[in-house]
């Protein structure tokens, strides 16, 4: 049965929301799910941006069936090659053999990396080509390295649709709702779309910046992500937070205290300092259990506030190894301009707060870590207070 929505008067959504997936690209949990979305324009000719994932390729196909309504495919415009959006696309041309496939050089290289046959129709397009399709004329922008080097977006010169590919998206499944005006994003969506980002596409700050300003450009009045709510209304909102994630500016002057304490130490002098700032004022603080909270949380915590207190054990006289995984990630994802903090702890030789600081200060790009530092021995007992005092107001010393 198919499943569809109305973006505009000829402009339908056509893609599936997935439940049953647990992780994304196999890495990142997805507990509310995940939306592949495709688009259908009705236009003289009729044209279908992107396909969706093989998990969803039956709905998929019976909802461009449905909006079809006995009329040819004449187009398949793809955006973007990664699987999720890419896999059913031989299906596609299966059903709709004249239809042609207009995508980038490097788009057609990597359908062939994949197997497909795509022997037949196809039209390669590059920066500023345009291609009118009756009533309605595109624009193809490259888009390189947001998040693949083939991706491109198009522009709908007509209605001022943007048919983003893998930017402005956003983990969670649509459950029905289609636009950001038919939710709170705010409360509801954002941060998954933050976690969406910085974990997927946050590498790629300066070439996010670059497609950036090319939209900046131009009079884009509907956003359609290939992932989450079709943008229609308060698009600077999302835009501005794209500029700061893109940026490595933190959203929020806050503190996020990450921990890894095996019985119980490191976290109780973890909430004492969590505690300690609140009394001085800055109540914008969060802590972490580095070996219970997913790595992609830590990292779309650590893009939004300004600072991070590493809390943590020595292990075999090194790092804590979930510790040692967050800040690879970190350095992975190119994470920039935030102040870090130092608590140290252990029981016969104290060797993490060295180790977190030269990785931070040697493998890391604008990173400002603190001097002061508290280093425990076990537990943090009463002649360490004035240290963790002292750690306090230097943290909210450099805030301001």
């Amino acid at each position: 049965m198919h499943c569809v929505r109305k973006v505009t008067d000829d402009l339908y959504w056509v893609g599936a929301n997935e439940h049953r997936l647990a992780l994304f690209e196999n890495i990142h949990p997805i507990p509310r799910g995940v939306s592949y979305n495709s688009y259908l324009l009705l236009d003289k000719q009729t044209v279908l941006f992107d396909t969706v994932d093989w998990a969803v390729c039956r709905q998929f196909l019976d909802n461009v069936e449905k909006v079809l309504d006995g009329r040819p495919l004449d187009y398949l415009v793809i955006n973007h090659m990664e699987p999720d959006h890419a896999a059913s696309i031989e299906e596609v041309l299966l059903r709709y053999p004249k239809a042609t496939v207009v995508s980038t050089e490097k788009a057609f290289m990597m359908m062939r990396q994949f197997g497909f046959h795509i022997d037949g129709r196809i039209e390669e397009v590059k920066e500023g080509d345009t291609k009118s399709f009756g009533a309605h004329v595109v624009a193809f922008v490259a888009a390189p390295m947001v998040h693949w080097p083939e991706a491109m977006v198009t522009f709908d010169t007509t209605n001022g649709v943007l048919f983003a590919a893998d930017a402005f998206g956003s983990f969670g499944a649509l459950d029905g709702k289609l636009f950001n005006d038919e939710v709170d994003f705010d409360r509801d969506w954002i941060d998954d779309a933050r976690r969406y980002f910085t974990n997927i596409v946050g590498k790629y700050g300066p070439h996010v910046q670059t497609l950036l300003k090319k939209a900046s450009g131009i009079d884009i009045k509907i956003v359609c992500p290939l992932h989450g709510p079709v943008w229609r209304s308060n698009l600077g909102y999302f835009i501005e937070k794209y500029d700061k994630w893109s940026r490595y500016e933190p959203e929020e002057k806050g503190v996020m205290i990450v921990y890894a304490s095996m019985y119980g130490n490191t976290e109780s002098a973890a909430g004492s300092l969590a505690a300690t700032l609140v009394e001085k004022g800055m109540t914008n603080v969060i802590m972490y259990d580095v070996s219970k909270t997913h790595v992609s949380q830590l990292i779309s915590e650590t893009f939004r506030l300004s600072h991070v207190v590493l809390a943590s054990v020595t292990y075999n006289l090194g790092m804590y190894p979930l510790i040692h995984n967050y800040l690879m990630d970190m350095k992975a994802l190119n994470l920039q301009k935030r102040t870090f903090a130092i608590v140290e702890n252990g029981s016969w030789a104290c060797k993490s707060g060295t180790l977190m600081h030269d990785f931070l200060d040697q493998e890391m790009r604008e990173i400002t870590v603190l001097d002061e530092r508290l280093t425990l021995n076990s537990a943090l007992n009463e002649d360490k207070l004035p240290e963790l005092e002292t750690l306090a107001d230097a943290i909210i010393a450099s805030m301001k």
